[in-house]
């Protein structure tokens, strides 16, 4: 192979460098701006574009927003619409009816239907304006260390890799950017927040963390059905009491609605397939007319942390903290993490800029701050639901009523260990049959392409299976291979190969990824590892 030794790398110098453009990434950065305009700050995108790999329902408590930046009602984000009614429906599968009584927590009255990913591309130049430098297409792909190993900056991934791993002629060594504090603002299964929670035993005090899946896509109607600012959420079928999740159909402008899946990566079925229950959901006779002789626009899937206070882990460490859903503050109840995202980013810059750049007493400043008595209101209403839909209903209640005061905080247990073995049945049971039918026709391959997804084929793959024997052994007759269900982009393939020792092997479509992070929190054996990619690569959503 042509492999060069190690090539000597630029270094990029600043004050604070913050990893990845998200809400609580660019408020951090515009609030330390703010605070102190000398301050550099640098932040660092994946993504080819600001908001390419954002993705959420979204429906946005404007509090927070209004706090760090007041006039922004005067020139909103592209897409931004008052919330105006709100339903609940309760699913059979032949009807349905509304529930009589709405959760205070999804009651939206002074809320704005949003894009997240519009709305992130649309703080960017607001934070640029104030001196902070943002640099799409960079991807962190390792945290730089000093002898202590206190966490001194972030590694750019190289750029111009074979998949063989040899240099291409364009090979360019990935830049170290070094900074006095680091701050890891990465989403949900941020993968160098991963890496940091286990090195410096950041979870060793709480529960593990705890992740849905959502899918959601972006819809074109006919003139006449949307009702902008309309919020309808759905439980129930297609999903059995066992298994947590529902839908939400947010109605936007231009005669475009915003629709979503959303399935609790703790279910125990191996057999369950959340992109075809999110297809077969379509079909309900309650959804179905709406969305006939529409077009789907942009699609997209993306882990949602919800482990939320007993899953928080501690959020400082020597160099570098964690803010947003990276650290794990989505409220599950409302379906809202964005204000909570904002909230962590500001405190974060006040903490930052009040203390010389020092992480230090950080974490406690976040348990005492409101986004935590958020938190820990709530904390038992999502562990309920793993006693089945109607005690997670009453659980709900309950703690909703008393305001979560009940003296027992309930277990939140690893999405990996939570999946049942088939124990002999076939892994293609009827019961969990989700059959996508046409509407138009959708299959994940058309998800993928809905998602604009890009990688360059000739790239090493970013998704790193351990022991690959273990998938045509013990996962195959364990489980029967749930990477090819739980995946909604088809990454995952078992194939008939004579050459391989079992007659067949596991071959990753790497270039299908959308980035969504499911593999590497739901696959039971935890030995598949989500890396970046080249800078630059995965999805291009488009007002997800």
């Amino acid at each position: 192979m042509n492999q060069p030794a190690e090539a000597e790398r630029d270094v990029m110098e600043y004050d604070v460098v913050t990893v990845g453009a998200g809400p609580a990434g660019l408020a951090f950065a515009i609030r330390l701006k703010q605070l102190d305009p000398e301050i550099s700050v640098c932040v660092i995108e994946k993504s080819s574009t600001i908001g390419a790999h954002i993705l959420s329902g979204a429906v946005i408590e404007p509090g927070p927003l209004d706090a760090l930046l007041p006039g922004w009602r005067d020139n909103p984000p592209p897409v931004c619409v008052p919330a105006k009614e709100d339903e609940l429906w309760l699913l059979s599968k032949t009807g349905g009816r509304k529930a009589p009584i709405l959760p205070p927590g999804m009651r939206n009255h002074g809320n704005f239907i949003v894009s997240l990913g519009a709305m992130c591309a649309w703080l960017a130049p607001q934070a640029e304006a104030l001196g902070v430098e943002i640099y799409p297409g960079f991807a962190a792909a390792e945290t730089l260390h000093d002898d202590d190993g206190t966490v001194v900056g972030v590694r750019i991934g190289d750029m111009g890799i074979a998949r063989d791993g040899s240099h291409k002629p364009g090979y360019t060594p990935g830049i170290d950017i070094r900074a006095k504090v680091t701050v890891l603002a990465e989403g949900a299964r941020g993968h160098l927040t991963k890496r940091l929670v286990k090195r410096f035993s950041l979870d060793a005090d709480s529960d593990p963390q705890a992740y849905s899946i959502g899918i959601k896509e972006l819809w074109q109607l006919p003139e006449g059905r949307v009702s902008p600012g309309r919020i309808v959420h759905t439980l129930g079928w297609p999903l059995d009491n066992r298994t947590y999740g529902g839908s939400f159909l947010y109605h936007l402008d231009d005669n475009r609605l915003a629709i979503g899946y959303v399935s609790g990566l703790d279910y125990a079925d191996p057999k369950f397939r959340p992109y075809e229950a999110f297809q077969q959901w379509k079909h309900h006779p309650m959804i179905k007319p709406l969305l006939e002789g529409g077009n789907i626009l942009s699609a997209g899937a993306r882990a949602i942390v919800t482990g939320g206070w007993q899953s928080l882990p501690k959020v400082e460490m020597p160099g570098a903290l964690l803010i947003g859903d990276t650290a794990g503050l989505l409220n599950v109840p409302k379906i809202k993490g964005t204000h909570q995202a904002i909230r962590s980013g500001m405190l974060a810059a006040e903490h930052l800029a009040a203390g010389a750049l020092a992480p230090a007493g950080f974490d406690a400043k976040l348990r005492a701050s409101e986004a935590m008595t958020e938190l820990r209101k709530v904390r038992n209403i999502k562990p309920g639901f793993k006693k089945g839909l109607w005690f997670g209903l009453a659980n709900a209640a309950w703690e909703t009523a008393t305001g979560g005061l009940s003296p027992w905080t309930l277990k939140v247990k690893a999405d990996w260990s939570s999946l049942d073995k088939l124990d002999g049945r076939s892994a293609d049971g009827p019961e969990t049959d989700y059959v996508s039918r046409d509407l138009p026709p959708r299959d994940r391959l058309a998800g993928v392409y809905f998602a604009a997804t890009e990688h360059d084929e000739d790239q090493p793959v970013h998704l790193i299976v351990h022991d690959t024997e273990v998938c045509v052994t013990r996962c195959a007759e364990e489980y029967g291979n749930p990477c090819t269900r739980f995946c909604p982009a088809a990454v995952y393939e078992i194939v008939e190969d004579a050459a391989a020792a079992h007659g067949k092997r596991l071959q990753i479509n790497a270039a299908n990824c959308v980035h969504c992070k499911t593999c590497d929190i739901k696959d039971p054996y935890e030995i598949i590892t989500w890396v970046t990619p080249e800078g630059g690569a995965g999805p291009n959503y488009q007002n997800l």
